[in-house]
C-alpha cells in the first residue's frame, strides 16, 4: 500500500537539492592542536600540579633575584655582633617579623635593658623620671618591645620575682666602647649631621663607686640615691625605680660638659649605638629577612645562593643524564639482541655503584687533589649512574615502537637507522623522558643537601653555600635558635612536595594512560 502511495505522488513535486551549487568539504574552525599543547591542556586540569608549579617558581625566582637586590653578598665579612639574629620584616609600621623573642626576665637584667631605650632616645637625659622610663619601653631603639605580666619562680624557699617580655635580639646589643682615630671620630660626626642619626653617645664615669660592670657601656645609669637598692641593699623594683627615676652617670670635664670621647695617645675611646654605629658602616639598618646564622651571615642571601647551587647541579645533571641516556637507550632498544645483552651487563655493574662510595672517590681523586671544583666533582660523581633510569626508560619505549607498522613503511621507503630512531621512535618516547628528568631534580637535590649535611662534601666557601650546610651549622642552635636550621630545611621541604607533585602532573599529561600510576 504504501508502495501505491509513493507511486500517486506526482512527479512535479520532486526536485534536486543544491541543484545548482557545488559541494566542496568545509574548512576546520578549531586550530589543530599539537602534542605539547594537547599536554598544556591536561596538565592546567591537574590543580596540585599547576600549585606545585607556581611554588617552584617562586622559589627559582627568589634564588634567580635576591642576590641582586639584596644588600648583603655572599663573600662579605659578617659582623658577629649580630649573629643569630631572629627574622625582621616591617612594611610600614606593621611588622610581619619583629626580630624578637619572648623572655623570662629578673628586675636587674630589664632595668639594663629599659635603660638602653632611655638613653638611646634621650642622648644627654634631658628628661628625668617617669617620662623617660616609658620612652625606655616599645621605642625604636629599645630592646623591650612588650612588657608582660610578673610571674613568681620558687627556687630554694626564696621568692625569685621575674617578668615576662617581648625582646628584640637587634637592639639588645645596646652601646658598646671601640677604640677609633681622630679622623674616624671626625667623619661619624659628619656623618651624624647628615644623616641625622646619633651614633656617638656620651662616656660613662666608670670610675663611679656606682658603675656596676665598667666594660659595659650599657650601664650609664643611677638613681638619684645612688645605685637603686633599697635601705637594707637590697636591690628594688622596676616599678620602684620607675617612680624614682635616674639621673646619669656620665663623664664631664671641670665645667660640667658632657665628654663624648676620652683621649688614649693617638686614639679617642667612644661610646657608640651600636644599631646606629652599623648603619654609618655598612650604609643599610641592620635588619634581616630570615635573621642571621651563628657567624652573623644574612640567612635569606646564603639560601638564595643556596639554591642557586642546587639548581644549577640539578639542572646540569638532568640535562647531561637526559641525553647520554637517550643515547644509550636509544641504541640498546633499537638493535637487541648481543648488542643490548652486552650494553645491559655495563649497566648491572654500574648500578651496583653506591653513590656515596662514588662522591667520595671523586672528592678524594679529584677536588682535594684540585683537578676539579667541588661543584664539578658532585656533577661528575652524579652523572656516572644518574642516566641509567633515563637509558632504560628509552630503551623500553624503543622496544615497544621499533616493530609498529609505520617503522616498518618508513624503513621500506629506504630510512636509515639514526632517521628511524631519532625522527620517527624517539618522539614517541620524550614524554616519559621529560618526566623521567623532572623527577631526577629533586633526588640530586635531596642527595646533594644530605652529602653536604654530613660533611661529605664542603660547598661551605666564601664564593659558594648548600642547603644542607646551612642546615648542619643551624643544628647546635637548634633549641634557642630554630630559624638557622627550620628556613632552609622547609624550602627543601617544599621543593621535595613541589617536584614531585610537578612530575605527577607532567607524567599524567604527557602519558595518560598511566594517570595515577607510580613509575
Amino acid at each position: 500500500m504504501a508502495e501505491n502511495q509513493f507511486n500517486s505522488i506526482p512527479v512535479e513535486k520532486f526536485r534536486f537539492v543544491q541543484q545548482k551549487e557545488k559541494l566542496h568539504d568545509k574548512a576546520l574552525k578549531t586550530k589543530p592542536i599539537g602534542y605539547f599543547k594537547d599536554a598544556w591542556i591536561r596538565f592546567r586540569k591537574n590543580k596540585a600540579s599547576v600549585a606545585a608549579a607556581i611554588v617552584l617558581g617562586i622559589i627559582f625566582l627568589y634564588a634567580l633575584l635576591v642576590p641582586f637586590f639584596s644588600v648583603h653578598k655572599l663573600g662579605e665579612k659578617a659582623d658577629a655582633t649580630y649573629k643569630k639574629m631572629f627574622p625582621r620584616l616591617y612594611i610600614g609600621e606593621t611588622a610581619i617579623f619583629d626580630g624578637a623573642k619572648t623572655m623570662s626576665l629578673n628586675d636587674k637584667y630589664l632595668i639594663n635593658l629599659v635603660a638602653i631605650g632611655m638613653n638611646a632616645e634621650d642622648p644627654e637625659m634631658e628628661k628625668k623620671g617617669h617620662e623617660s622610663w616609658e620612652e625606655g619601653i616599645g621605642s625604636y631603639y629599645s630592646p623591650v618591645l612588650v612588657l608582660g605580666e610578673e610571674r613568681v619562680v620558687e627556687e630554694s624557699g626564696k621568692e625569685n620575682v621575674k617578668r615576662d617580655a617581648r625582646v628584640s635580639t637587634y637592639n639588645i646589643i645596646g652601646f658598646r666602647y671601640l677604640q677609633i682615630t681622630k679622623e674616624e671620630y671626625a667623619s661619624i660626626r659628619a656623618w651624624e649631621q647628615e644623616h641625622d642619626v646619633r651614633v656617638l653617645y656620651p662616656m660613662v664615669n666608670t670610675a663611679d663607686k656606682y658603675c656596676e660592670d665598667p666594660s659595659d657601656a650599657n650601664y650609664w645609669y643611677k638613681t638619684k640615691k645612688g645605685w637603686p637598692v633599697n635601705e637594707k641593699g637590697k636591690r628594688i623594683e622596676l616599678e620602684q625605680t620607675m617612680e624614682l627615676g635616674v639621673i646619669d652617670n656620665f663623664l664631664r670635664d671641670k665645667e660640667g660638659n658632657i665628654l663624648y670621647y676620652k683621649e688614649q695617645g693617638t686614639m679617642y675611646s667612644v661610646r657608640v649605638l651600636y644599631y646606629n654605629y652599623y648603619q654609618y658602616t655598612h650604609g643599610y639598618e641592620p635588619t634581616f629577612l630570615f635573621g642571621t646564622d651563628g657567624g652573623g651571615y644574612d640567612i635569606a642571601t646564603r639560601m638564595a645562593y643556596g639554591l642557586r647551587t642546587s639548581f644549577v647541579l640539578s639542572f646540569g645533571v638532568a640535562v647531561v643524564c637526559f641525553i647520554f641516556g637517550a643515547f644509550y637507550g636509544a641504541i640498546e632498544g633499537y638493535y637487541g639482541g648481543w648488542t643490548d645483552l652486552l650494553m645491559e651487563r655495563i649497566v648491572d655493574i654500574l648500578w651496583r655503584m653506591p653513590l656515596y662510595i662514588i662522591v667520595v672517590l671523586f672528592q678524594l681523586h679529584l677536588v682535594n687533589t684540585g683537578k676539579a671544583s667541588v661543584l664539578g666533582g658532585l656533577l661528575m660523581a652524579f652523572c656516572v649512574t644518574g642516566w641509567i633510569g633515563t637509558a632504560s626508560l628509552v630503551r623500553t619505549q624503543f622496544y615497544r615502537f621499533k616493530n609498529q607498522e609505520y617503522i616498518l613503511a618508513a624503513r621500506t621507503l629506504g630510512a636509515k637507522d639514526l632517521r628511524l630512531m631519532f625522527r620517527h621512535i624517539f618522539p614517541n618516547a620524550i614524554g616519559t623522558i621529560i618526566t623521567s628528568s623532572v623527577f631526577a631534580i629533586p633526588s640530586v637535590i635531596m642527595s646533594e643537601s644530605t652529602f653536604s649535611y654530613l660533611g661529605i662534601v664542603n660547598l661551605n666557601s666564601r664564593n659558594s653555600v648548600s642547603l644542607g650546610t646551612m642546615m648542619a651549622d643551624g643544628k647546635e642552635f637548634l633549641s634557642e635558635f630554630p630559624h638557622i636550621l627550620l628556613i632552609p630545611a622547609t624550602v627543601i621541604a617544599l621543593m621535595m612536595i613541589a617536584f614531585n607533585l610537578f612530575g605527577n602532573g607532567l607524567r599524567d599529561a604527557f602519558n595518560p594512560s598511566l594517570r595515577g600510576a607510580d613509575e
